[in-house]
């Protein structure tokens, strides 16, 4: 007999198979959410499920507990299939105080699981929450009629577990009743507990009594599922069917600090950051910190202009400079892009975009920059754009942008955004071979033989040579100031600086060259309706469209792009191919601007500027709408 035939002889409860699941974490920031969520997210990943995270944070950075402004969630979405959202609607939700079931419980499934922490639900807490002063609990009135709810004392439990720990303060106790959660969870989910009971190992290795207080309360949380009878179902979600190689959970930052790293490697440079704390792109700092066996530099400077003007300088010297922001970092910047633009010197600026103007919605997403990027220095001073679809996707993307730099000599901006910077799921690990060749190239000799060095010399794709200081006979002089061409000396002359306008820009268009052709992502070459996409958007739009094609609406297609400017050579004839273009954007209709302007397409927009990515079902109903009307 199998042990899980064992275990349903000995308990009143179900398996419940099923082929995707959302969870929700919810509580308090001290409540140890994105902890618990990570720790789950990560066996969950090991097991082989495929996996969408949305973390979420409270923009203030010390949210009066047990208040709405306070609530801290994390949302996971695994499955045996394919998963490229963190799903619209929640499953199971896990809330440790009353503001986080009043924020969450929209949307709960109906006949969806709140497992709820009773401690989080006394007078004071409802109070916290909004809840007028004489109203019942939500755990006792009909609020939750709709829904199975589980009632458990988290805080008492955990105490109770700790109870002969003599050296553990009450609030070192009550700190770990996110391991007691952890526990239960991992129970209802048929999960073993190896993985975070190694984690932990790792993580408390010089603090052997929080080790062993965690220890405990992870058991007991298991224990409790495994002893009551108080939950009657468990759930199993198959391993996915994802292609062969090893994989590991990778969130956003972590997979571009990676790829940066990876392409400096590749071009045989030094890797350089200089960079200034900013949310959501601080991470990228924190990460790249820990590659110092590889070569790998941090400079953390005292604002966002020094953070960019030592990257230009590290990139002047022979390296990949790099300088990581979000949106007001990012305005900070622009004189500096403009220098490099005129330097004509590899550099990524990596913009991990959140909600504005201003200092806005720091740790709400947002896709507002690409305008910015576009058009944010004064002059006319273009640069390339790359954007990343997913977490995974940062990787591949920033690699790409680091090659269009380092062989175009050009800046280039990467955008992200906090969705994709936070969130994780699924990576395989390229092998080395299957990295595309980065070519850094530095001259050593002169380029004009009849006299001195011509630094603004440019080759057949418009590209200026890359000299390192001090090499011999290749002095040249570099600045600000408007440049001679060829000779990159200082020139006020009209006609010389309207043509190194229109060399710089035509260098920039001319890596269109260098990119791929525009491919249909889903869905037929040409009809109906394309969704065009960009950034965060694609795992919504993508589920969207393979929802659609699965209930027999086939004329509908979708296109991502990664490479915003210069856009894919063949993007406008393969956009005339559909007699309706919608385009969905985290803003008021960026992209639809460009498009519209540059291939006089009448595209559609659809916006969304509420801090919060797009759910499948809005734009499945867009679509559907739009579909009926033709």
């Amino acid at each position: 007999m199998s042990s899980e035939e064992t275990i349903i002889k000995k308990h009143p409860y179900d398996f419940v198979e099923a082929d995707s699941i959302v969870v929700r974490f919810s509580g308090d920031s001290g409540d140890g959410m994105q902890l618990t969520g990570m720790q789950f997210t990560n066996t969950t990943a090991l097991l082989g499920r495929d996996i969408s995270t949305f973390p979420e944070f409270p923009a203030e950075i010390r949210a009066p507990a047990g208040t709405i402004a306070g609530v801290s969630g994390f949302q996971l979405h695994f499955g045996s299939k394919e998963i490229f959202t963190p799903g619209d609607l929640y499953d199971v939700v896990v809330c440790m105080n009353a503001a986080a079931l009043k924020v969450d419980l929209p949307r709960l499934k109906k006949g969806g699981v709140v497992i709820a922490n009773t401690a989080g639900f006394d007078s004071k807490n409802l109070k916290l929450a909004n809840y007028p002063a004489d109203a019942t609990s939500p755990l006792e009135d009909s609020t939750l009629e709709e829904f199975r709810v589980y009632k458990v004392d988290v805080s008492r439990l955990t105490k109770e577990a700790l109870k002969d720990y003599a050296g553990l303060s009450m609030k070192e106790m009550e700190r770990s009743k996110n391991m007691f959660v952890l526990g239960l969870l991992f129970w209802m989910f048929d999960k073993s507990m190896e993985f975070t009971i190694q984690s932990l190992k790792e993580k408390f290795e010089k603090k052997p009594e929080i080790l062993e207080a965690n220890l405990k309360v992870l058991n007991a949380g298991w224990n409790y599922g495994d002893t009551t009878e108080v939950f009657t179902t468990r759930y199993k979600v198959g391993t996915a069917n994802l292609p062969a190689g090893v994989y590991r959970n990778i969130s956003g930052n972590q997979a571009l600090a990676i790829g940066v790293v990876a392409a400096a490697e590749k071009a045989g440079v030094p890797l350089f950051l200089g960079s200034y704390p900013i949310t959501p792109a601080s991470d990228i700092l924190h990460e790249l910190s820990k590659y110092k066996a590889n070569g790998v530099r941090t400079f953390q400077a005292e604002d966002e202009i020094a953070a960019i003007c030592a990257a230009i300088g590290a990139s002047y010297t022979g390296a990949l400079g790099i300088t990581s922001t979000s949106g007001p970092g990012m305005a900070l910047k622009a004189e500096a892009m403009g220098l490099a633009t005129m330097l004509e010197l590899p550099l990524l600026i990596l913009d991990i975009q959140r909600g504005g103007p201003s200092t806005g919605l720091p740790t709400k997403t947002e896709q507002a920059d690409l305008l910015m990027a576009m058009h944010g220095r004064h002059g006319e001073a273009p640069l390339p754009i790359v954007a990343a679809c997913s977490p995974a996707d940062c990787f591949d993307s920033v690699y790409e942008a680091a090659r269009i730099s380092i062989e175009h000599m050009v800046p280039v901006i990467f955008l992200s955004d906090g969705y994709i910077a936070n969130g994780a799921e699924p990576w395989k690990f390229p092998n080395e071979q299957e990295l595309k060749p980065i070519q850094a190239v530095f001259t050593t000799d002169s380029n004009n033989p009849d006299g001195k060095f011509l630094p603004y010399k440019r080759d057949e794709r418009g590209v200026r040579p890359w000299v390192t200081p001090g090499t011999k006979n290749l002095e040249h002089r570099i600045g600000g100031l408007e440049k001679q061409h060829e000779t990159g000396n200082v020139s006020y002359d009209s006609k010389n600086h309207e043509l190194m306008v229109r060399l710089r820009a035509e260098k920039v268009e001319r890596i269109a060259d260098f990119i791929p052709l525009q491919k249909i992502d889903s869905g037929p070459e040409s009809g109906k309706i394309c969704v065009l996409g960009w950034g965060s958007t694609y795992g919504a739009i993508k589920t969207a469209v393979q929802e659609l094609h699965a209930s027999g609406v086939k004329e509908v297609s979708h296109i991502h792009l990664r490479h915003m400017n210069p856009f894919p050579k063949n993007l406008g004839a393969v956009l005339q191919g559909f007699e309706k273009v919608l385009i969905p954007e985290m803003n008021s209709g960026q992209l639809l601007q460009l498009i519209r302007a540059k291939y006089l397409i009448p595209a559609m927009g659809f916006s969304k500027v509420q801090g919060q990515p797009f759910t499948t079902s809005e734009l499945k109903e867009k679509i559907e709408s739009l579909n009926n009307m033709m």
